[in-house]
């Protein structure tokens, strides 16, 4: 059987791309298991440095979950739909989220209900012009179950992501890029290649400050800004005596790339 992920390391850049073309790469329980699996791999592998998340074919970044598989779940009672489906998705989506070093999403197509959600977990995220995202959840009278509530709201504000959640209606690329889920918008075909430019970008400063950032920005975007500042100096912390610090400000002062060796 054909994985239903597939991991491509490329240098620095690992590139993860769900592998259920016919099926528009729905997120069965085994993607989502597939995801974390492979996200525990990479974070502890320090030659890679970013991460790619891409969907197969053109068709589709993903269209959400497995709907005939969750309808299962369903059918074996509410502690089974819960613990199969809502906890595992929220595991995954977690995950992206909290990782250590930069996600950037490559949207080629469809990124309904779970893939949409995917778009919003992660750090980055790049699209095609044709790209089509929705939260459809409430077309099969459910509300998302993968993060959408939260993490939507957070980015778009309350009333414009509460349009989206309560119609299930669709909205374009350009829209996702107003609305702040999307960083960048590509002619078709090209959003890998803009993903791995920006990972390109991010690889010229040290790993250790990349990873320090990703943690403060997530640990402190749900705190108190209180709470956040003393995330930021706890972070500084723990830059402030490595050899990437020094190697940054000595290249500085002496006009020369740094050579940073993530320690």
């Amino acid at each position: 059987m054909t994985a239903p992920v597939l991991l491509d390391r490329q240098g620095p850049i690992a590139l993860l791309t769900l592998n259920r073309p016919e099926k528009l790469n729905a997120l069965n329980y085994a993607t989502n298991d597939l995801i974390v699996a492979y996200l525990d791999e990479l974070e502890r592998d320090d030659a890679i440095r970013a991460v790619v998340l891409t969907g197969a074919g053109r068709r589709a970044f993903s269209a959400g979950g497995d709907i005939h598989e969750f309808s299962r779940s369903i059918a074996e009672g509410i502690e089974v739909a819960v613990r199969d489906f809502c906890r595992r998705g929220q595991a995954m989506t977690s995950r992206l989220e909290s990782f250590s070093k930069p996600i950037i999403a490559a949207v080629n197509g469809l990124a309904y209900g779970g893939g949409c959600e995917i778009t919003e977990a992660v750090h980055l995220a790049v699209a095609c012009e044709s790209a089509l995202f929705a939260k459809p959840e409430i077309n099969i009278g459910i509300p998302p179950t993968f993060g959408g509530t939260q993490r939507l709201p957070r980015l778009a504000g309350r009333k414009r992501a509460l349009e989206l959640l309560l119609t299930g209606d669709s909205f374009s690329a350009q829209r996702a890029l107003n609305l702040g889920l999307i960083n960048q918008m590509v002619p078709d075909g090209k959003e890998l290649e803009a993903a791995f430019a920006l990972a390109e970008r991010i690889l010229r400063h040290s790993p250790l400050a990349a990873s320090r950032i990703l943690t403060a920005v997530t640990r402190g975007l749900n705190t108190t800004i209180a709470e956040g500042l003393m995330i930021e100096r706890e972070q500084f912390a723990r830059m402030a005596a490595t050899r990437d610090v020094h190697e940054g400000l000595t290249a500085w002062i002496d006009r020369r790339t740094p050579a940073y060796d993530g320690a």
